[in-house]
């Protein structure tokens, strides 16, 4: 219904104007009153920001990291940056106000879950450990990781090995569990992803000791025999398999031998397939001393010699992320030493095996590949020397008119020819 004319419709009376929410104060939110800054360490350098929040603030969320960095409320040396951005080492992260302290801040204490007698057992296997690594000598019988009805294993023990480190350590590479020697852990998360590459790229250098049945015939070779899982073993044997098998790579150096009765050989693995050094060693018929699993009965010894697995991780070599090399030895377990001691062997000759530093033996496909590029070599130089020869015997003048025919040589007796230069066929024209 529309007002009359003349008169204003009445106005509703305003409603009092609301009064602006003061804003909440961060210390209510966050738990603290100014923004905090972290410098990156070496550790985490090249990662994702969110990566970085979860080994360091695991209390902050994926979308909680997402909304400040849409809001920038994170910022990368002062500049914006997106929860997938790869930071660099010595970058510094400014965040919003938090009572979460980064993880590595945090002192923790020796976890109650493992007993006295456990944590000693831990550290007493450390023989190297700083900033980055932790190297232990793995005795016999201990698994590196658990599974089904396994539960003593290196890997349940990781807390014992924390020491002043605020995360456990990791492993990078493994060992069987009747094998003895070298085992590296990372203790940082970038050491673990450092170390993890030099393996994954074989640059880690091992040398393994062993007693052996028998006495190889060559005393320094390479085996390459490929490797698959037997079937119908669950994956927990292995065989040799020419068809399917993947390359396997074992080099061998007989160091001493004990009569025709045992030798003492070094090996060092180029690929790091399953129980590699024992299936190669039983399939060249010298297995190695204790492995019933791949040598059967043959594989053991009369006398005093133990029935335990003789394979023992001696060296280890690999490249530091902090500076020289890592080059650490591991002492024998007790069985294998008194087994060495009764065969009259000198340790002091184990030391000279592998002591060189020369590159990896070329497999088959690189030998094909590197003969065709020396014979594609070879056909290019001769091209080249065809090509001078032919211009030295005929040089090409320059302004002489073509299509002059030039006369042949003499031959004796007979009559000179000339010599008329070939043309291109005449073309029949097509009729219309």
């Amino acid at each position: 219904m529309k007002p009359p004319v003349g008169k204003t419709p009445a106005r509703r009376a305003a409603a009092p104007a609301r009064k602006p929410m003061p804003a909440a104060p961060a210390a209510a939110i966050h738990g603290a009153s100014e923004a905090r800054q972290f410098t990156i360490d070496t550790d985490d350098d090249g990662i994702r920001l969110d990566r970085w929040f979860h080994r360091h603030l695991p209390d902050v969320n994926f979308n909680l990291v997402s909304r400040w960095a849409r809001t920038g409320q994170i910022r990368l040396d002062g500049k914006r940056v997106g929860p997938g951005d790869r930071i660099a080492a010595g970058q510094t992260i400014r965040i919003p106000p938090s009572e979460v302290e980064p993880e590595r801040s945090v002192a923790r204490e020796m976890p109650k879950t493992l007993s006295d007698d456990q944590i000693a057992y831990a550290q007493s296997m450390v023989i190297h450990r700083d900033r980055a690594a932790l190297v232990i000598n793995k005795p016999p019988g201990l698994a590196t990781q658990g599974g089904t009805r396994t539960h003593a294993h290196v890997d349940g023990l990781g807390e014992a090995l924390m020491f002043d480190s605020a995360v456990r350590p990791r492993l990078v590479h493994r060992l069987d569990k009747d094998t003895s020697g070298v085992l590296l852990l990372a203790r940082t998360p970038g050491s673990a992803a450092y170390f993890a590459k030099r393996f994954a790229g074989r640059n880690a250098k091992k040398i393994y000791w062993a007693l052996v049945v028998g006495v190889p015939d060559i005393y320094s070779g390479l085996i390459e025999l490929p490797l698959a899982k037997q079937p119908g073993t669950g994956g927990e044997k292995m065989h040799v398999d020419e068809e399917n098998g993947q390359p396997s790579r074992t080099a061998y150096q007989v160091i001493e031998r004990a009569g025709s009765r045992a030798a003492w050989v070094a090996l060092q693995p180029f690929t790091g397939r399953t129980h590699q050094l024992r299936v190669h060693m039983a399939a060249i018929g010298h297995p190695i001393v204790g492995d019933g699993k791949y040598g059967g009965q043959n594989a053991f010894l009369t006398g005093t010699i133990s029935r335990k697995m003789h394979l023992h991780a001696r060296r280890l070599r690999i490249a530091h992320p902090d500076g020289p090399a890592l080059d650490v030895t591991a002492e024998l377990p007790e069985h294998f030493a008194e087994s060495m001691e009764s065969l009259g062997f000198d340790l002091a000759l184990g030391e000279t095996a592998f002591a060189d530093d020369t590159p990896e033996p070329a497999t088959r496909e690189v030998k094909k590949q590197q003969a065709r590029a020396h014979a594609k070599t070879i056909r290019k130089e001769r091209r080249g020397e065809r090509r001078s020869r032919s211009t030295a015997a005929a040089p090409v003048g320059k302004g002489k008119p073509a299509g002059k025919a030039k006369p042949a040589p003499a031959k004796p007796g007979g009559r000179t020819k000339p010599v008329t230069p070939r043309t291109a066929p005449k073309r029949t024209p097509r009729r219309p």
